[in-house]
């Protein structure tokens, strides 16, 4: 009985114990519930999904990766500014009233891919050397050992011979005009061992779309609207490369390389205001002589003020800001895109009897 009792009164007092745990672990639990999950941390819960051209390259099988790099496809900025005048071009030549050949902008965006990557590559392969003695450079594939050089030759052409077939969906004149880039796209990477202008053959090869473009629309290039085009996105491209040659001006002063950059030193806003002014004035003239519309010139005149600011706010001593100012040239080129699409469809269409006059008129 004694034993008996002895269970129960220690039954009684484990049980009297647990109530207050009970009510404590209730309580917790209700505080938690009111409280906001804490944030996903450590390896363990993996990476957030992201879409950018860098993630997308590094989610790449490996041993493809370094190709990827040697094309730059994980940095696509250079892309942009190579597609930008292409599409400034087909545009300009679109019908009154009409978009732009939506076909002609894919073939041609297909192209800037490709040549870009084959520009890369060349360049890769010229400055190999070079590029190991600079610290932003030293980590690309070629000059890391990643791709030897005749893996790169091979590449180079694969992608040559993409981009030939890209080509070669053009009328003749177009075909014969797009090869004749080709040996800019080879000379350029010597330029900065030659001259302080590298910059500008740059601008020569960057900016044929401008040229090529036009051509592939319209059969051949209206010398009035081309040239014009042509100049304003040259002197862009002194603009953009320029800045962007800030951010190596002291490794390449220490290697023997040549730029804009160190040829204009302190005095580079003033010259950039320079090329800002024939830029404005080129896009102008070529508005004018294809009878462009208000939103053209609106574009034309944000552009101008986006300039203004880059420029007047360029930091040449700061790498980052010099980067920054960079990458934001591809807002100015998509701003006179849109501009160019709006302003064309403010004009009259053609009616159709008059189109096949004018074309029955040119094939006499």
């Amino acid at each position: 009985m004694m034993a008996s009792g002895r269970l129960w009164l220690t039954r009684g007092l484990l049980a009297g114990l647990r109530r207050p745990t009970l009510v404590v672990r209730a309580a917790c639990a209700a505080t938690n519930l009111c409280r906001p999950p804490p944030p996903f941390s450590g390896p363990s819960r993996g990476r957030p999904l992201s879409l950018s051209a860098a993630a997308i390259v590094d989610a790449a099988p490996r041993p493809l990766q370094p190709y990827l790099r040697l094309m730059r496809l994980d940095k696509p900025i250079g892309t942009w500014l190579l597609y930008l005048p292409c599409t400034w071009s087909i545009g300009l030549a679109a019908e009154p009233g009409c978009f732009p050949d939506w076909y002609m902008l894919s073939l041609f965006g297909t192209g800037a891919i490709l040549m870009r990557g084959a520009g890369c590559t060349i360049n890769d392969m010229w400055d190999q050397d070079y590029d190991k003695k600079v610290t932003r450079t030293a980590n690309r594939p070629i000059a890391a050992g990643h791709i030897s050089t005749f893996q790169s030759l091979v590449f180079l052409g694969g992608q040559l011979s993409l981009a030939l077939c890209v080509l070669l969906c053009l009328n003749y004149y177009s075909i014969a005009l797009g090869a004749a880039s080709l040996s800019l796209v080879v000379i350029y990477p010597l330029m900065k061992r030659i001259t302080y202008w590298p910059q500008l053959a740059l601008g020569l090869t960057f900016n044929w779309g401008a040229l090529l473009g036009w051509s592939a629309i319209k059969g051949s290039c209206d010398v009035s609207v081309c040239l014009p085009l042509y100049l304003s996105g040259v002197m862009w491209t002194l603009i953009y490369d320029t800045i962007y040659a800030h951010q190596d001006k002291k490794d390449d002063a220490l290697i023997g390389l040549k730029s804009t950059a160190l040829r204009f030193k302190e005095d580079t806003k003033q010259w950039l205001s320079g090329f800002s002014v024939v830029m404005l004035s080129g896009l102008t003239l070529a508005g004018l002589n294809c009878h462009q519309t208000i939103p053209y010139y609106a574009a034309v005149a944000a552009i101008g003020a986006h300039l203004t600011h880059q420029i007047y706010t360029l930091d040449i001593h700061k790498p980052e800001d010099c980067w920054d100012k960079f990458i934001s040239n591809r807002t100015i080129g998509i701003v006179l895109f849109i501009g160019i699409i709006l302003g064309n469809l403010l004009k009259e269409k053609k009616p159709k009897g008059s189109k096949e006059n004018e074309d029955h008129t040119l094939g006499n």
